[in-house]
C-alpha cells in the first residue's frame, strides 16, 4: 500500500579531519625510509604539539576562569565572594559568549573592579600588555571557540530541514518558553550581531558539527500499522477535500519540494555526499511485508551543543549559563537536545482521526435508525470496531509517549557526552587537536611535494587525506597557512606559492619546548 518516495539530504564536506592524531603521525612517518629522517619527523610533531598546546593554553584557562562564574551549580557562590554590581556581572557574562561566539573580544576596562579582579581577563590582558607581548595579546582577540572546533550555528532552515522527517520520535515535541531566560541572548546578539540567527535564538542556541549515518533493523510492526492507517485516512481526507483545510502548501509546491533534494549548508566549497533518508512512512507497505524486518536510516548530526539559561525568580536572579554537549543525534530526531521540553500531547492527526471516526459512528448509527427495521448488532458491530479504532489511536499514543520517555532517557546517558565545564574541556582538546593536524598534514605536503600556491596545497591535502586514510574533508587551508607562518617554517615567493624549511631547520625555528625540557629532567626527579 502506497509508492516509495526517495528522500535524499546533500551534505557538503566538514573542515573536520576524522583521523586520530596517533594514526595521523605513525602513518605519515611510515612513508620515510631514513631513519635519522623519520625521528627528526616524530620530533617534528611533538615540538608543533607543545607549542600550539603553549598558544592556547592560557586562553582556555580564562575561558573556564570565567565560566566559574555561570556554573550553575557553583557559579552563584563564587560571584557573591566576588561582590560585584549587576552592570559588571552583565559584561562577564558577555565576555564569557565572546569567547565562545565572537571573534573580538569585548573589553571592559572601565569596571575597576573586574580589573582588580585576579580571574578577569582584563588583568590577563593588561599583564600582556605590560610584559610588551603584542602578538599574544592579538592571538588572544582572534579566540573564537565554536568556530575553531568546527561548529557551525543552526539555522532556521536546517532545522525545518533536518525535522521534515520521522525516525524514532513521532510525537510533537514543544520547548517550554515559560522555563527559559531570553535576556542573556538578546542582549549579547543585540550588541554582536550574527546572520542568519534561527527564531529561537534569544531562548537558546543549537551548534553542529559532522556527519554521520544512524541504522535501525527490526520488524516494526506497530509502525508499519499506524503508517497504513495514516495513508488510508490521507486517501480518505484528499477524496473528502478534507485536507485542503488543514495543508496550506500547493500540489504544486510539494512536487517540487520532491524533485529537489534538501540540503544541509556546511559552508562547504565543494562537492558533497548524498544520504538517503529510508524512513518507514516513505517506504511501500503491504501485507506481505508486514512481519519482514527491515532497515530504516537517517543522517545525524556528530556533535551537538545546546547554550541556554533557565528563567530566574523575581525575588532571586541566577546566572548559571547550560553548556551541554550531544553526539550521534538523528537529524530527525534533534528535538532530543532542546531544553525544556514539554510532555508531548495528541498530535493534530490523532485529533482528526477521533473526530472523523466519531462522525462516522454518529451518521452510521442515524443511517441504522433510521431504516424500517433496526438490527441492534449491527448498530454495535459498528460501534465496537469505530470505539476499538480509537481505543487503539489512544494506547498508539500511550506507546508513543513511553517511547519518547525512554529515549530522552537512553539520551542523557547514550548520547550527552557531556556538560557546562566537561563540555568546554572537550572543545579545548577538540581545537588543540584539529590545529595540530592541520599543521603535520600541510607541512609534509610542502616537504615530500614541494612548492604550492594555496589552492594547490589545499587540494593535496585533501588528496593525502583520501588515499592514505579513506577519508574527506574540507581542508581549512586558510588557518593551516596562517600557523605555519606563525611558527616561521614556510615562505612565500613572488607569484604566491609557498615553500618549507627542512626538518631540521623547521625543529630549530620551533625550538626546545618546556615539555621536552621536563621530561629530561623527569628521571631525575622523585614524582
Amino acid at each position: 500500500m502506497g509508492k516509495k518516495k526517495i528522500d535524499i539530504i546533500q551534505l557538503d564536506r566538514e573542515s573536520v579531519i576524522p583521523i586520530h592524531k596517533p594514526k595521523l603521525i605513525t602513518t605519515l612517518s611510515s612513508l620515510f625510509e631514513d631513519g635519522p629522517e623519520r625521528d627528526e619527523f616524530l620530533k617534528f610533531c611533538k615540538r608543533v604539539e607543545y607549542t600550539i598546546r603553549a598558544w592556547y593554553i592560557l586562553q582556555f584557562e580564562e575561558m573556564m576562569h570565567l565560566y566559574s562564574l555561570f556554573d550553575p551549580i557553583h557559579g552563584a557562590y563564587k560571584l557573591e565572594q566576588q561582590t560585584l554590581s549587576p552592570e559588571e556581572v552583565d559584561i562577564l557574562e558577555l565576555n564569557f559568549l565572546a569567547y565562545l561566539f565572537q571573534k573580538a573580544f569585548p573589553c571592559c576596562k572601565h569596571f575597576p573592579k573586574l580589573q582588580q579582579s585576579p580571574w578577569h581577563p582584563d588583568l590577563y590582558l593588561q599583564k600582556l600588555l605590560d610584559s610588551h607581548s603584542v602578538f599574544r595579546l592579538l592571538s588572544l582577540l582572534r579566540l573564537n571557540m565554536m568556530d575553531k572546533s568546527n561548529f557551525k550555528l543552526t539555522t532556521d532552515d536546517e532545522v525545518e530541514i533536518a525535522l521534515s522527517g520521522q525516525y524514532r520520535l513521532n510525537l510533537p515535541i514543544i520547548v517550554d518558553e515559560s522555563k527559559l531566560d531570553k535576556r542573556l541572548l538578546t542582549r549579547y546578539f543585540a550588541k554582536y550581531p550574527h546572520e542568519n540567527l534561527p527564531h529561537f535564538a534569544d531562548k537558546y542556541i543549537i551548534f553542529r558539527r559532522g556527519i554521520g549515518i544512524d541504522k535501525m533493523t527490526a520488524y516494526f510492526i506497530n509502525a508499519k500499522v499506524d503508517t497504513i492507517i495514516a495513508r488510508f485516512f490521507g486517501f480518505l481526507f484528499r477524496w473528502t477535500g478534507i485536507s485542503r483545510c488543514f495543508y496550506e502548501k500547493s500540489s504544486a509546491q510539494c512536487k517540487k519540494e520532491q524533485e529537489n533534494p534538501i540540503q544541509i549548508n556546511t559552508d562547504a566549497e565543494r562537492d558533497g555526499v548524498s544520504v538517503e533518508r529510508i524512513h518507514i512512512e516513505n517506504m511501500k507497505l503491504s501485507i506481505s511485508n508486514l512481519m519482514k524486518k527491515i532497515t530504516i536510516q537517517e543522517p545525524t548530526f556528530d556533535r551537538m551543543i545546546v547554550v541556554y539559561r533557565r528563567v530566574s525568580k523575581k525575588e532571586k536572579l541566577k546566572r548559571g549559563i547550560y553548556v551541554r554537549h550531544f553526539k550521534n543525534i538523528p537529524m530527525a530526531d534533534m528535538e532530543i537536545v532542546l531544553p525544556e521540553k514539554k510532555n508531548p500531547g495528541l498530535t493534530p492527526t490523532d485529533w482528526v482521526k477521533f473526530l472523523v471516526t466519531a462522525l462516522i459512528g454518529l451518521v452510521t448509527v442515524i443511517g441504522s435508525l433510521s431504516m424500517p427495521k433496526i438490527d441492534i448488532w449491527v448498530i454495535f458491530a459498528i460501534l465496537s470496531t469505530l470505539s476499538g479504532y480509537c481505543v487503539k489511536t489512544y494506547l498508539s499514543f500511550q506507546k508513543n509517549l513511553n517511547d519518547y520517555q525512554n529515549l530522552i532517557m537512553r539520551s542523557m546517558y547514550d548520547k550527552q557526552l557531556d556538560s557546562g565545564r566537561g563540555t568546554l574541556l572537550h572543545m579545548c582538546d577538540d581545537v588543540i587537536q584539529q590545529e595540530i593536524k592541520e599543521v603535520i598534514i600541510s607541512y609534509f605536503i610542502l616537504m615530500e611535494q614541494g612548492k604550492a600556491t594555496k589552492q594547490d596545497l589545499d587540494l593535496r591535502c585533501e588528496e593525502l587525506i583520501k588515499e592514505k586514510f579513506g577519508d574527506t574533508c574540507n581542508f581549512d587551508i586558510d588557518d593551516a597557512v596562517q600557523k605555519l607562518k606563525k611558527l616561521g617554517i614556510i615562505s612565500q615567493d613572488d607569484v604566491g606559492r609557498y615553500s618549507c624549511v627542512s626538518l631540521e631547520h623547521a625543529n630549530e625555528t620551533i625550538g626546545t619546548t618546556t615539555e621536552e625540557i621536563v621530561k629530561a629532567k623527569q628521571g631525575g626527579w622523585n614524582i
